[in-house]
């Protein structure tokens, strides 16, 4: 009984994901019937639908794509301008030294 050996990483489109989301949301299949079928992941099947519907603003539970660019721009912002302040204490601390 030797380890199962997992499936190398695979990339999706945004047609695909499309597609699946809208199948597992018709009803007529369950997501893991959708993801067997498609020899998908159901964790996978799963986390694109719980995308899609916080996108569409049917969930509220996380952040739409939109609120998680907006975060990550932020957040890079954030970073530049602490690297600046700390360049201008560094600065102002180097002239004040000079100036005595």
């Amino acid at each position: 009984m030797g380890k199962k050996r997992s499936r190398p990483r695979r990339v999706f489109t945004a047609e695909f994901k499309a597609e699946i989301v809208e199948l597992c949301q018709r009803g007529d299949r369950t997501v893991g019937q959708v993801a067997k079928d498609f020899d998908l992941t159901e964790t996978a099947v799963r986390a694109w639908v719980k995308q899609a519907e916080l996108d569409t603003g049917t969930r509220s539970d996380g952040l739409s794509r939109d609120e998680k660019a907006e975060l990550a721009r932020l957040r890079q912002e954030n970073r530049r301008l602490r690297e600046d302040v700390d360049i201008l204490k560094r600065a102002t601390a180097f002239f004040a030294k000079e100036t005595r």
